[in-house]
């Protein structure tokens, strides 16, 4: 046997937890001395105490954790539930973890309120492409929300591409369209390619073979750095659009010029525009 010093240094927890545990009837000791009050514990009672612990961590109460515990679920039962709530926090961890990033953009925002950048949007015809792509509906237009559909998206893009024999001749495109029900958004993640439409490793492999075509007036703007840091540059287009004289006339492409593991990718916005009412186009706008 173990005095409960000694056994909360094999558990890896403190002697007050193990007292708390022993209140709450989640570990009793195996032993305890009339006369003196001290715990004993056996080397067996470490698993009864790895599963509290484990449990604990995972985010259940530790009123949650007697019921699991007195079920005597099994250990492959345990293990299942475990993998299910890990996948469950690493899930949200996610999520919060994209919307602090949006938090962070849009302080960063307020901060650079009246002295925004404009001076790098550049107004160009963009040419029709042909394009290999998936589609999926986001939740909204928000950079978290749309991020969270895109990323799972091109990568299976890839991986159907590879698949159908499909190659690429020139960089990602992301794209967007209303949904149906007004509220969320579809992603069309693509990839510049040459094949025909009716190609049939494409077709077999679930891909849209798509023409899109050419923008005859676009307001393009070069964002540098991860993803998660785009709405800056998307305001600082919105406030040149507004400023020039022209109206957005679609919602912006995402031309992925370079996109390495580190995430500061260069990612060309390419917003559709047309002259506002009443106003004169500038020569120094003027599309090639």
């Amino acid at each position: 046997m173990f005095s409960i010093g000694d056994f909360s240094r094999y558990g890896g927890v403190s002697v007050r937890m193990l007292r708390h545990y022993d209140a709450l009837g989640l570990l009793v000791p195996a032993r305890t001395d009339a006369y003196s009050g001290y715990r004993w514990y056996e080397a067996g009672q470490l698993v009864r105490l790895h599963r509290i612990v484990a449990l604990k961590g995972l985010g259940f109460s530790l009123q949650q954790v007697g019921e699991i515990l007195d079920e005597r679920v099994s250990g492959a039962e345990l293990r299942g539930m475990l993998r299910l709530r890990s996948a469950e926090l690493a899930a949200a961890l996610e999520a919060d973890t994209l919307r602090l990033a949006g938090v962070e953009a849009r302080l960063r925002i307020i901060e650079s309120e009246g002295r925004m950048p404009t001076h790098d949007v550049v107004v160009k015809k963009i040419p029709g492409l042909r394009v290999a792509e998936l589609t999926a509906v986001a939740s909204g237009a928000s950079v978290a929300a749309i991020g969270q559909v895109a990323g799972p998206l091109f990568d299976r893009l890839g991986d159907l591409m590879a698949e159908a024999g499909v190659e690429a001749t020139g960089p990602g495109i992301a794209r967007y369209t209303p949904a149906a029900d007004g509220d969320g958004i579809v992603v069309h993640a693509g990839c510049q390619v040459a094949v025909d439409p009716g190609h049939p490793g494409a077709a077999a492999a679930g891909l849209a073979i798509t023409d899109l075509p050419p923008v005859e007036t676009a307001a393009t703007l070069v964002h540098r750095g991860p993803m998660t840091e785009l709405l800056p540059s998307l305001q600082t287009l919105a406030h040149w659009i507004d400023a020039h004289g022209y109206r957005s006339a679609g919602l912006a492409r995402e031309l992925y010029l370079d996109c390495p593991p580190g995430g500061d990718w260069v990612t060309e916005l390419q917003e559709p525009v047309t002259r506002a009412p009443g106003t004169a186009q500038p020569a120094q706008d003027l599309p090639d």
